[in-house]
């Protein structure tokens, strides 16, 4: 094997990953365990709802018609098989690096770097999509209260009648200000945030039930089977930041049993409510409501609501509850994005700036910063459906990362503690694989252009500065023989 090849190959022992969350032999200060079962559970639910509902569901009927409530069954037993492959490895491997740290004990550092860079697209993508619909709701809000909108030139997507939004670079700094603030605050901040969005979710559905009508799911499937599955593509977006749960793993109180806990009730509780809202809205939709919202940007839970109320109390309930609701994604989104690329510093693949901790706040503040500035920017310019496709696939390529993972480390470290094993293994892990490729065979070509472009600039960042900087290249190199370094 070459030396290059060698590099791509090492991996990072799991005692070495775990040493290095617990901090040995680290100088300065260190994140905080400040995390319990509830708050992160929260903190979970929170990175996922808004998302799905908020947006996805009025791009997707247009596709599956009343079908997407089948593709969101699809993209939930797709995510539920992935869960269970997280759960196992949070278990196993409780750190901040997510998907990143499990890949890097297993398949690798080359395919560890760009799993990472998946989960920046995927992080920082789905934070600037769910923070372009911010200013949607916003409007309806003024309006409601105000008689006063932003004009569309600055509150709507590049290419949906907007040319900078405002609004969305306003929620992701927003945001970036609270993190860089303090873990506790933020956390603080997002428990009351989720119980919010849930009570208005579940408002949302008692409402629309009262006026369901049947013959909204006369025709289930207008484009066939094809159409719900490829609207099982774009509602998987729905599902991205469960993951976000893993990040979390040196700000929580007891990893091994917190975290997997945490992603199972997270995944049962969004599951539950995305189908009960999908079900409602569709079965008390006016005439064409999904179909203005993919034409206009219409916020269309909110006219389902005055649709059938009469007034526009509900509806002003619900895009206050979208506002409040889509703010507490964006920061917790934006949460595991830096905490991915905390991990990534400390094994020396990106710059140092990023692994800094604030000595008064126990934060990356620095971090914090400079990914909320670069997200702001891409949500402020870039088109809006492009942006949710490539979430898409970089979440789907992450899970198929972390069902391989699975599948070699149960090879490679036979003893290592699990409190949680996948069941029914090896079928789980590779379902969860095809299910994912399945998927992600469904998106656009456009999307799987893109994508590959960015794999490739990722390729080129890691040959041109990770794999010279690698912390094992440097351990290698002052051993001597590099015995921690596994290949």
């Amino acid at each position: 094997m070459g030396p290059v090849a060698s590099q791509l190959c090492r991996r990072k022992p799991l005692d070495s990953i775990v040493a290095d969350a617990e901090g040995a032999g680290q100088e300065g200060p260190r994140l905080e365990r400040s995390m319990g079962l509830g708050r992160l559970t929260l903190l979970g639910i929170s990175s996922v709802l808004g998302t799905g509902i908020f947006f996805v569901l009025g791009t997707s009927v247009p596709t599956a018609g009343p079908g997407v409530v089948l593709s969101f069954v699809i993209a939930g037993t797709v995510a539920a098989l992935a869960a269970l492959c997280y759960v196992e490895l949070a278990g196993a491997i409780p750190v901040a690096g997510s998907t990143y740290s499990y890949a890097y004990a297993s398949l690798g550092e080359g395919i560890a770097y760009l799993v990472a860079w998946c989960l920046v697209l995927e992080y920082g993508v789905a934070v600037s999509t769910v923070a372009v619909s911010w200013g949607q709701y916003l409007n309806e809000v003024s309006d409601a209260l105000f008689g006063v909108t932003l004009p569309d030139a600055i509150s709507q997507p590049p290419g949906a009648g907007g040319v900078v939004n405002i609004p969305a670079i306003v929620v992701v700094l927003a945001c970036t200000a609270l993190l860089a603030r303090g873990t506790r605050e933020s956390v603080l901040v997002n428990s009351v945030l989720v119980c919010v969005k849930l009570g208005v979710l579940v408002m949302f559905a008692a409402v629309a039930l009262t006026a369901f009508q049947a013959d909204r799911f006369a025709d289930f499937a207008p484009h066939g089977m094809s159409g719900i599955t490829a609207a099982a593509s774009a509602v998987f977006f729905s599902y991205v930041g469960f993951d976000a749960v893993s990040t979390a793993g040196e700000e929580v109180r007891n990893p091994r049993r917190t975290i997997p806990l945490a992603l199972l009730l997270t995944l049962v509780v969004v599951t539950a409510l995305y189908i009960l809202v999908a079900v409602a809205g569709i079965g008390a939709q006016p005439e064409g409501a999904f179909a203005r919202q993919e034409a206009s940007g219409e916020a269309v839970l909110a006219s389902i609501l005055t649709s059938v109320t009469g007034s526009g109390t509900a509806a002003l309930v619900l895009s206050a509850g979208a506002v409040v609701s889509i703010f507490s994604v964006v920061l917790v989104t934006l949460y595991g994005q830096t905490r991915i690329l905390f991990s990534m510093a400390r094994d020396g693949l990106v710059p140092q700036v990023f692994r800094r901790v604030d000595r008064k706040r126990h934060t990356p503040a620095a971090n914090s910063w400079i990914v909320g500035v670069a997200v702001a920017a891409l949500a402020g310019f870039v088109p809006l459906q492009e942006l949710a496709d490539l979430t898409s696939m970089g979440t789907l390529i992450a899970f198929v990362a972390v069902a391989a993972a699975v599948v070699v480390l149960r090879r490679i470290a036979p003893d290592a503690p699990r409190p949680f094993r996948v069941p029914l293994y090896p079928l789980v892990p590779v379902l969860t694989a095809a299910a994912c490729g399945y998927l992600a065979y469904q998106l656009p070509g456009l999307t799987w252009t893109l994508f590959l472009g960015w794999l490739a600039l990722a390729a080129a960042l890691y040959l041109a500065f990770g794999r010279r900087r690698s912390a094992l290249r440097t351990t290698a190199a002052d051993e001597g023989a590099g015995d921690r370094v596994q290949v």
